[in-house]
C-alpha cells in the first residue's frame, strides 16, 4: 500500500494539471520574434519612424488646443513678471503678489468698461461708417485721376476682408468659440502663474535623469526671455496708446476742431501694438481714414502723428527693449505671422512672435550644448585602442609562451 502511494505521488509530480501544462507550453519562444539581428534592427527603426510620424500627426490634430495652452503660458509670464516686479518693493509671499497683479488687472478693465465703455462703444459704432465713407471718397478720387475703380470693386473687397476676418475669428476657439478660448487662456494662465515650479517639475519628471539639468536651464532661460519680451511689449503698447491720445488731443486744443474718436483710436493703437509690423499698419490706416473725414489738414496731421509715434517707437523704444530680450529679424517675424495667421487666425497672429522667440531660445540652447560637448571631447585624452577579445585569444593561442 505504501508502495502504491509513493508511485502515485511520483506520477502526480511528473504530470502537471491540464491548464498548467498548456501554460508552460505556451510560454516558449514567440512566433512573432525576429531572429535575424539586421531585420530586427530595421524593424526597430521602422517603429521609431512610425512613432515620430504618429506624434506629428497628433500634434497637427490638436494644434489649436496646444496653441491655447501656449497662449496661457504667455499670459502666465505677464502675471509672473508683474509679481516679480512687486517682489522688489513688497517683501510678501508670491501668492499675495500674484493676487495683487490680478486685482489691479481687474480694476483696470472695470474702469475701462465703466467709465470709458459708453464713449468707446459710441465711437466704435461710428467707425465702420466713417471708414466706408472715406473708401468711397478715395475711389472717386482715383476715378477722377483715370483709374478704372468702381464702387462695386470696393464693396466686394470689403466683403472679402470681412468674410476672411470672420473665418479666422471662428478658427480661434474651434467648437467653444472665441469667448470660451479667452476664458480658458485666462484660467490656465492663472494656474501656471500661481505654481510654475509644480508644472516644471512635472515635465522634467518625464525626461531621462541625464537630461533634466539641461532642461532646467533651457526652461529658465525661456521663462526669462518670455517675461522680458512681454514686459517690453506692454511698455510699447502703453507708450503708443498714451502718446497717440496726447498728440491727437493736442490738435483739438490748438485748433479748436477736435479729431473724432480719439479714445478709440488710442486704444486700438495700443492694443494692435502687441502685433509687431502688421498692428502698426492697421492702426495707422484707421487713424488716417478717420483724420481725413474731418478735412485735409486733420488728415495730414494724423499722418504726422502716426509717423512720429511709429518712428519713435521703432528707433527708441523697441531697440532699448530688444537689447534685453530676443532680437528677432523683422522679415522672420513677418513670415511667422503670415504662416500662423493663415493656420490659426487671429490667435496665431498674436502668438507668432512669442512662439518664434521660444524656438530661437531652444535652438540657441541646443547649439550651446553641442559646443560644450565638442569642447569636452577635445579636452579628454585619447583612449588606447583595444583589440577585440577574439584577436587577443588567437594571439595567445598562437604564442603560448608570450614570446
Amino acid at each position: 500500500m505504501l508502495r502504491e502511494n509513493q508511485v502515485t505521488s511520483a506520477t502526480d509530480e511528473n504530470h502537471d494539471p491540464p491548464g498548467q501544462a498548456e501554460s508552460s507550453e505556451a510560454s516558449g519562444a514567440s512566433p512573432s520574434r525576429i531572429t535575424d539581428p539586421k531585420l530586427r534592427m530595421e524593424a526597430k527603426r521602422a517603429f521609431v519612424w512610425a512613432a515620430v510620424i504618429g506624434l506629428l500627426a497628433l500634434a497637427i490634430y490638436i494644434a489649436e488646443p496646444l496653441l491655447v495652452i501656449f497662449g496661457a503660458a504667455v499670459f502666465a509670464s505677464m502675471i509672473d513678471g508683474g509679481a516679480r516686479l512687486l517682489g522688489r518693493v513688497l517683501p510678501i509671499g508670491r501668492g499675495f503678489r500674484v493676487g495683487i497683479v490680478l486685482l489691479l488687472t481687474l480694476i483696470f478693465f472695470y474702469w475701462l468698461v465703466s467709465y470709458a465703455g459708453s464713449q468707446i462703444s459710441r465711437e466704435a459704432a461710428q467707425l465702420p461708417e466713417i471708414v466706408q465713407g472715406q473708401l468711397v471718397e478715395a475711389t472717386s478720387w482715383l476715378r477722377s485721376r483715370g483709374f478704372a475703380v468702381s464702387a462695386g470693386d470696393v464693396q466686394s473687397m470689403l466683403g472679402s476682408v470681412m468674410s476672411g476676418v470672420g473665418t479666422v475669428t471662428r478658427a480661434i476657439g474651434g467648437i467653444f468659440g472665441a469667448l470660451a478660448t479667452t476664458v480658458l487662456i485666462l484660467i490656465i494662465g492663472v494656474y501656471l502663474a500661481a505654481e510654475p515650479k509644480l508644472y516644471e517639475r512635472g515635465v522634467s519628471w518625464m525626461l531621462p535623469q541625464n537630461q533634466r539639468p539641461a532642461f532646467a536651464v533651457t526652461i529658465d532661460r525661456m521663462a526669462y526671455t518670455m517675461r522680458r519680451l512681454m514686459a517690453g511689449r506692454l511698455v510699447g503698447m502703453v507708450f503708443e496708446g498714451v502718446f497717440t491720445y496726447l498728440l491727437l488731443s493736442a490738435y483739438g486744443w490748438y485748433t479748436g476742431d477736435a479729431i473724432p474718436m480719439i479714445a478709440l483710436l488710442a486704444i486700438l493703437t495700443g492694443l494692435l501694438a502687441f502685433i509687431p509690423n502688421l498692428g502698426a499698419v492697421v492702426s495707422g490706416v484707421l487713424m488716417v481714414l478717420v483724420g481725413f473725414s474731418g478735412g485735409t489738414e486733420m488728415g495730414l496731421y494724423t499722418i504726422f502723428v502716426y509717423l512720429l509715434v511709429q518712428n519713435f517707437d521703432g528707433y527708441v523704444v523697441i531697440p532699448m527693449i530688444a537689447k534685453k530680450t530676443v532680437d528677432l529679424a523683422p522679415a522672420l517675424v513677418l513670415a511667422a505671422q503670415l504662416i500662423m495667421g493663415l493656420l490659426f487666425g487671429i490667435l496665431g497672429l498674436f502668438l507668432a512672435d512669442p512662439l518664434l522667440a521660444m524656438i530661437k531660445v531652444a535652438l540657441e540652447r541646443r547649439a550651446e550644448h553641442n559646443e560644450e560637448a565638442d569642447a569636452a571631447a577635445l579636452r579628454e585624452p585619447p583612449k588606447p585602442q583595444q583589440r577585440p577579445r577574439k584577436q587577443v585569444a588567437a594571439a595567445a593561442k598562437a604564442n603560448p609562451d608570450g614570446a
